[in-house]
């Protein structure tokens, strides 16, 4: 469960500045990338509570 919740962190550091890039190159619209930081803050949001409140290992 840990791998997970560290995969779903990364993704969610992973994928603002990458919507930034692609904002600044004007792939994106500035509303698309609003949509992609707040996916990012909810995957980011989601692997932190697995990490915190998730089962441990003993």
């Amino acid at each position: 469960m840990q791998h997970l919740a560290r995969l779903l962190q990364l993704a969610g550091l992973t994928i603002p500045p990458l919507a930034m890039v692609a904002q600044l190159m004007n792939r994106i619209r500035a509303g698309q990338m609003l949509q992609f930081l707040v996916v990012a803050v909810c995957l980011f949001s989601a692997g932190y509570i697995l990490q915190v409140y998730g089962p441990r290992k003993s």
